[in-house]
C-alpha cells in the first residue's frame, strides 16, 4: 500500500498498488490535483485517520531528528498513517523523508531526488550563538530565536 502526500496528486503519481491518504490532503489541493483526489477517492482510495498514539510517536521521532518545527499537522498525520498501515509514503518533502527514515517507513519520491542520509538537526541561537541538540521556542540563555543548523 502507498500513502499519498499532496505532491503525489499534483505530480499525477500512478501505481497499480492500493493507495491511501488522509482527509487533510484534499484541503491542500486545487484545480486538477483536487479533481484527481476526488476521482481516486471515488475509485476506492482508502481515507485513513491515524490514531493519537501513532501521531505522538511521529512527533517524538520528528523532535528527535529536529524536524518537528517544520512539519505541518498534515505531514505528521500522513507519516502516522503510513506507519499504521505499514505502507510506503509517497512524498517529495525532505523533512517528511527524514522522519520516515527514523521511523523505518519506506518512502517513494516523485519529482525530486530523495534524501541521501537521515539528519539529526542541531539548533543555534541567533543571538548568543549557543548550539542545542533539541529545539526550544527560544534560547534558554539569552531569549533570542533559534535556527535549524545542518549537523556536520
Amino acid at each position: 500500500m502507498y500513502v499519498l502526500d499532496a505532491s503525489a496528486f499534483i505530480e499525477e503519481y500512478d501505481t497499480e498498488e492500493s493507495i491511501a491518504t488522509i482527509p487533510a490532503v484534499r484541503e491542500e489541493l486545487a484545480d486538477g490535483a483536487g479533481y484527481r483526489f476526488d476521482a481516486m477517492e471515488g475509485a476506492g482510495m482508502h481515507i485513513h485517520i491515524p490514531d493519537e498514539g501513532a501521531i505522538d510517536r511521529v512527533k517524538q521521532a520528528a523532535n528527535g531528528t529536529g524536524d518537528l518545527g517544520v512539519l505541518s499537522e498534515t505531514d505528521i498525520r500522513l507519516l502516522a498513517a503510513a506507519m499504521e498501515l505499514d505502507a510506503t509514503l509517497v512524498t517529495d518533502d525532505y523533512a517528511m523523508q527524514n522522519v520516515a527514515d527514523a521511523l523505518d517507513v519506506p518512502v517513494d519520491v516523485i519529482a525530486k531526488a530523495g534524501i541521501e542520509e537521515r539528519r539529526d538537526w542541531h539548533f543555534q541561537c541567533q543571538g548568543c550563538g549557543q548550539e542545542f541538540d533539541e529545539h526550544h521556542d527560544r534560547c534558554p540563555i539569552c531569549g533570542a530565536d533559534l535556527a535549524r543548523k545542518n549537523p556536520t
